[in-house]
């Protein structure tokens, strides 16, 4: 973990010892209230109670995730399998972040049904162009020890996409990915995408949160029915998230962790989010968002903190 990083945990630490109501060893998941969204929720009784959101293709996916960008070997796998315990069945993992493995590990260590997990993996850069997508698909399912993908998405708009994306809906046709999508794709690269597609992509998963909400991308995905997916929930704390003064403000008057605030907050704008931690205390305290409502007044404030530019220039 980096320096930078050791701090926002601690921020977050700190804050999260503060919070009135945070309780680590019982949690409340309760459904209150439900979001506009660019799908249909359905809410469904499971251990946990996530909602889903209804994708373009009729495939259920939950709103909240587990991501594991960053997590590697034994502290990937322990916790992959601590996140299954603690009620989340969305999991997303990427070949490029090299611990494919580790995910299906943790995916076994669990010992849950296979067919209670929404699993998604990306296809690489290195990896694109009809024949190479297919060879690259092969190789998730074998590191991930799975017979089937729930969704597959094209990491970056780069090289041939068009040769990937075919290969992709053929997969997809054949039953091997329940559901495919993109990644990082911004308006242009999606209409261009969507000149030649026979399946239309499930999802856009890009970087949004509070200090780059991407509103247009927001009208645009849902103009096409194309669910907004989230990674960087929390931005990884960059900018001082963790500590911000109007989402600590706001956490306090609803007895809630700054963390929590952001998460409600893509909650109810209808995104799929996909925190990460390998700290267990952080995998329960990211789930407990369904217990309260961000209002008006708390959104207005949210909105103010959009500073409309990524806070990762190294991906751009």
């Amino acid at each position: 973990m980096s320096s930078q990083n050791q701090k926002n945990e601690i921020s977050r630490r700190s804050f999260l010892q503060t919070s009135a109501k945070f309780a680590a060893a019982g949690i409340y998941l309760g459904v209150f209230g439900m979001p506009e969204l660019f799908g249909n929720v359905v809410v469904e009784k499971k251990d946990v109670q996530i909602p889903d959101v209804k994708l373009n293709n009729g495939v259920k996916m939950p709103i909240l995730g587990f991501g594991t960008y960053g997590l590697s070997g034994e502290v990937c796998q322990q916790s992959v399998a601590e996140a299954i315990s603690a009620g989340y069945r969305l999991l997303d993992t990427a070949k490029v972040y090299g611990n494919e493995e580790a995910v299906g590990r943790g995916i076994k260590q669990s010992g849950i049904d296979r067919k209670k997990l929404f699993v998604t993996s990306k296809l690489w850069v290195d990896d694109a162009g009809y024949e190479n997508a297919k060879k690259g698909f092969e190789e998730t399912l074998r590191k991930l020890q799975l017979e089937y993908l729930d969704l597959y998405l094209i990491h970056r708009p780069r090289g041939d996409v068009k040769g990937s994306w075919k290969a992709m809906e053929e997969l997809y046709k054949a039953g091997k990915i329940k559901a495919i999508g993109i990644s990082n794709f911004d308006p242009i690269q999606l209409a261009d995408l969507l000149s030649y597609a026979e399946v239309k992509p499930v999802i856009n998963q890009i970087e949004t949160h509070a200090y780059f909400q991407q509103t247009n991308d927001y009208k645009v995905l849902k103009q096409h029915n194309i669910q907004m997916q989230a990674w960087a929930p929390f931005a990884e704390g960059r900018n001082g998230l963790f500590t911000n003064e109007i989402l600590t403000k706001i956490a306090q008057k609803h007895g809630k962790t700054t963390a929590q605030v952001s998460l409600r907050w893509h909650y109810q704008r209808g995104i799929v989010a996909i925190p990460r931690s390998s700290q267990k205390v952080h995998i329960i305290e990211n789930l407990d968002i369904f217990d309260f409502k961000l209002d008006s007044a708390d959104i207005k404030e949210i909105e103010k903190l959009d500073l409309n530019k990524t806070q990762f220039p190294e991906w751009t």
